[in-house]
């Protein structure tokens, strides 16, 4: 998760149409299903919803109606069990990633069904949206303009009982829809909070779950908030890499003092100038701030690519050229995002409260923003309606399920520490730190292998990981004319 002021957290695509419907019905829900084409996907695919209740201990009350998605296996002749995936956030629409994850799939959809469902509040599953807020202006707007009235404003705007917009019922919904389609079993995958939401389908239905990959871990024991620290350890390996590689160390000689000094400059006088718009071209205002720079390079840091651009990006606006930072700003735009509605009634309620003053300082304690990435927690959660999770949420979790925890080394925001929480509690597992790999360890094609082995033989002990050693170290932009350090 990155804090900055569109949507609050920056990071998806769109559902574009439906045809031929059927429907069945099951004991305490609807199951509507239809052919339709999704964004990003050339081939028709299947759509559908499912009614459940929005109060799991009042089954005879309100509904809520989950949408999902369904990449059909090329080869469906083995019946091979499908894949689930969880989204990240908390707040990302699973469907609207579909175009990505078709992509990135690509081989576990050769043999097995890719399910994908908007956890209640996202997407098309009664969405948590604060269209005032998501709709600001990246370029005109700071995150130090953030108001705490806009948080306010939109939580009024909800409809439905809040309290029941939290990760166990979002778990309940997904195993009500795999016993809908007539799965006895489903293999998960989980990255950032879908690890989060995978740990918790594991603690309530463990025997509906044939195994688990965990990629980029956020554990039970460790509230989602903190960042302070770990997007400072992802910072000074970029830094350090720079210094490492010839090219890069030449072209920014003295980018951790041109980093402090930007810092220093940007806090005592945020800066306002006139940009032509970098989509549209017209001539629009653009205001730099202390708070943006850090929130934009945060996001930087979750990505090979966006890591690549950093130290040039720096560089330049040390010397007084904000254009780059622009450009990455319109890079970022169009990409969806989070339903922050969801995000923060879920972190508030769930991590938030188990966050004290000591925490705050301790995480604030850092090399690159302070305690910068605590603002937007701050602000909203004191307003926002409470719940209080069940006794055992907090419990770690410890099921035999064959496991594989990935992490990625240069990770801002679930750093490989967070995944030997799991690794500790859960006897069936491995935990394989990628070392050239950031926030979503998978993204190589030797991750994938990995994983599709182990999806075959579920003995993640014996896994063959040799092809992360073969994975090149990070290379960096040079110039503005897009010259890498290789």
């Amino acid at each position: 998760m990155t804090l900055s002021k569109k949507g609050l957290i920056g990071l998806a695509l769109l559902v574009l149409g439906q045809s031929g419907v059927a429907i069945a019905d099951t004991p305490n829900a609807k199951l509507t299903m239809t052919d339709c084409h999704l964004n990003g996907i050339s081939a028709q695919v299947r759509c559908g919803t499912l009614q459940v209740p929005e109060n799991y201990s009042k089954k005879d009350g309100p509904k809520l109606s989950i949408n999902f998605a369904i990449l059909p296996a090329i080869d469906n002749s083995k019946e091979t069990l499908p894949l689930m995936f969880l989204a990240g956030g908390p707040g990302q629409a699973a469907v609207e990633m579909a175009g990505r994850l078709n992509k990135l799939f690509t081989e576990a959809r050769k043999t097995r069904d890719i399910i994908m469902v908007d956890q209640r509040g996202t997407g098309k599953s009664h969405p948590l949206e604060c269209p005032d807020i998501e709709e600001l202006d990246n370029y005109t707007v700071t995150p130090e303009d953030f108001d705490q009235q806009e948080i306010k404003d939109c939580i009024a705007k909800f409809t439905g009982d809040l309290s029941q917009f939290n990760s166990e019922n979002a778990i309940r919904d997904f195993d009500a829809i795999r016993e809908a389609l007539g799965h006895k079993q489903l293999n998960l995958y989980g990255g950032s909070y879908g690890t989060r939401a995978a740990l918790v389908y594991m603690r309530l239905f463990p025997k509906n779950i044939r195994s688990v990959v965990l990629d980029s871990v956020g554990p039970i024991e460790v509230p989602i908030g903190l960042f302070g620290q770990s997007a400072a350890r992802s910072f000074e390996l970029l830094l350090k890499h720079c210094q490492e590689e010839e090219t890069c160390n030449k072209a920014y000689p003295q980018l951790t003092q041109e980093f402090k000094q930007l810092m220093n400059r940007l806090e005592q006088a945020p800066v306002k100038i006139t940009i032509p718009h970098p989509r549209l071209g017209t001539n629009t205002e653009f205001a730099i701030s202390k708070g943006k720079v850090i929130g934009q390079i945060r996001a930087a840091l979750y990505g090979i690519e966006g890591r690549s651009m950093v130290p040039l990006i720096v560089h330049q606006a040390f010397m007084g050229n904000y254009l780059p930072l622009a450009g990455m700003i319109a890079a970022g735009e169009g990409a969806g995002g989070i339903y922050p509605g969801l995000l923060f009634n879920i972190t508030c309620n769930e991590d938030y409260p188990r966050i004290n003053d000591d925490m705050f300082a301790k995480d604030a304690v850092n090399s690159f923003g302070g305690g910068d990435s605590h603002t937007a927690f701050k602000r909203a959660c004191p307003v926002w309606p409470k719940y209080t999770p069940s006794e055992d949420f907090y419990n770690p979790v410890s099921a035999d399920i064959p496991t594989l925890i990935m992490s990625g080394n240069l990770d801002p925001v679930t750093p490989p520490s967070n995944g030997e929480y799991s690794a500790k509690t859960l006897p069936n597992s491995h935990h394989i730190v990628v070392e050239q790999a950031s926030h979503g360890a998978i993204g190589s094609r030797c991750a994938l292998s990995v994983m599709q082995e182990f999806l075959t033989t579920l003995k993640p002990k014996e896994l063959d990981q040799s092809c992360f050693d073969k994975l090149p170290k990070e290379t960096f932009m040079s110039s503005l004319n897009g010259g890498n350090a290789l």
